[in-house]
């Protein structure tokens, strides 16, 4: 009987991993690469072709600021979520028409990057560099839409493992490889090269279909509310009503929508809290590793190559348990692995220059790291209502994102002012709140997601 319930239990996980194999799953690690491959461009493959070329270290570090608009993306995502672009958007939809002008102004916007000349006009090549920046994180925008409304949400954790997927081996491509490229042909020459990468992106595009994109009642019930309202107003009727319904639609109501669901402020407090834990003891822990006398081939190695793998097998398998036994409780079997595998960096404060035991420490915490981020990018994609996906992820993403470094940053200070130990036991301490805050949620406020709404009332 034992060995049967033990058969069948597996044949059950077994099944699940069967959602990698889903085309709608396996697309999105090209679209993934087409994601993380502009990133390196703007930043370190960027910034060593400043530095070889003999740019300051003042101005070098100016450039990093063309990292803002992926931060405040979520300014212009009711454009992508509700603007039709001419021709394009008749025939291939709002989300393909969207992406194949976002990647073609990523190709002209890389090879143009690429014909600059730093060192005569490093004006232009900011200007290029900020407008890659641009389409990229507007892609982006695109792309994270286009992910949550083809997938059920079963396949959520699949999803964002498989797109993380792409996107390392994008920012790999970009990175590394045309480092390689560069030491043997011209700059121009490697970012030329780099933006015909993009074509990826545009035959994925292609070759798959445009997502079915329904309002829910509750948005289109929202949206005759403000257009009745504006036709009851004889100075607001015609052109003028359309006008200003269009932008109610656009930017006030993916706002609205979310800030009228129950318990949604407590949500958004578990969305800064959840990896605040893990964030505040990442952002410490290559000076932890100097300090223990690590040497940087040794950090090299096992810190970023050797936990990049990690991390990726940690999100295979976040997917897998998203399909398997839900988000949530994905959400909270991951948080406590998250919170558990702090302790091992106290564990390797205690051992000191120990190898073996940086190794466990390097693995436990990325593939921990790796399943929570998997669950919780599925969990982000299940807040979403379809009738605003772009901008509601965008502006969730982007909290998260800004959250996480602002509460993080505290860590350096902290660090100043206790041991490594006392240190990492209250960065464990740190991911309790999260995951109180997601039981309380979830017996709280007990509801289906958007998408799973809409398809109940379809």
């Amino acid at each position: 009987m034992h060995g049967g319930a033990t058969e069948k239990g597996l044949r059950q996980w077994l099944n699940s991993c069967r959602v990698y194999t889903d085309r709608r799953v396996l697309s999105l690690l090209f679209f993934g690469f087409s994601s993380g491959l502009p990133l390196a461009l703007t930043f370190g493959t960027l910034s060593l072709w400043l530095a070889e070329v003999g740019i300051s270290k003042t101005t070098i570090g100016l450039f990093a600021l063309m990292g803002m608009p992926y931060t405040f993306k979520f300014l212009w995502a009711p454009i992508v979520d509700r603007m039709s672009i001419p021709y394009l958007t008749r025939w291939l939809g709002r989300r393909k028409g969207w992406a194949i002008v976002t990647q073609l102004a990523l190709i002209a916007a890389i090879t143009g990057l690429g014909a600059t000349d730093p060192l005569t006009h490093p004006e232009l090549t900011a200007i290029l560099a900020l407008l890659v920046a641009i389409c990229s994180a507007t892609q982006d925008i695109v792309i994270d839409a286009y992910r949550v409304e083809i997938l059920e949400e079963r396949q959520f954790g699949a999803g964002a493992a498989t797109i993380v997927l792409g996107y390392r081996i994008g920012m790999l491509v970009s990175g590394a490889g045309a480092l390689y490229l560069a030491t043997y042909v011209s700059w121009f020459a490697t970012y030329t090269l780099m933006a015909a990468f993009m074509l990826v992106g545009i035959i994925t595009v292609l070759a798959n279909p445009e997502p079915n994109i329904r309002k829910s009642s509750e948005s289109m019930e929202q949206e005759r509310r403000i257009a009745s309202f504006l036709e009851s107003r004889p100075h607001l009727r015609g052109r003028r009503a359309r006008v200003l319904a269009r932008i109610y639609g656009s930017v006030v109501s993916p706002f609205a929508e979310f800030m009228a669901r129950r318990g949604w402020l407590f949500v958004l407090l578990f969305i800064l809290f959840y990896k605040f834990g893990d964030a505040l003891a990442g952002v410490m822990g290559n000076p932890f590793y100097v300090e223990l006398g690590f040497t940087k081939i040794e950090i090299a190695s096992i810190s970023k190559v050797f936990g990049l793998g990690a991390t990726i097998v940690g999100g295979i398998m976040g997917g897998i348990m998203v399909n398997r036994v839900g988000i949530v409780k994905s959400l909270i079997v991951c948080g406590i692995l998250q919170m558990l595998s702090n302790l091992m960096f106290a564990v390797l404060a205690v051992a000191g220059n120990d190898i073996v035991v940086l190794t466990f420490t390097i693995a436990i915490e990325n593939l921990s790291g790796g399943m929570g981020t998997a669950a919780f990018v599925a969990y982000l994609s299940s807040l979403c209502n379809i009738a605003y996906t772009a901008t509601q992820y965008a502006l969730l993403s982007s909290f998260m994102a800004v959250g996480r470094t602002l509460l993080s940053s505290s860590g350096g200070w902290l660090a100043d002012h206790m041991d490594w130990i006392s240190f990492f036991l209250l960065t464990t301490a740190a991911a309790i709140p999260g995951l109180l805050l997601l039981v309380w949620i979830t017996k709280r406020f007990p509801q289906s997601s958007p998408k799973e709404q809409e398809i109940n009332n379809s």
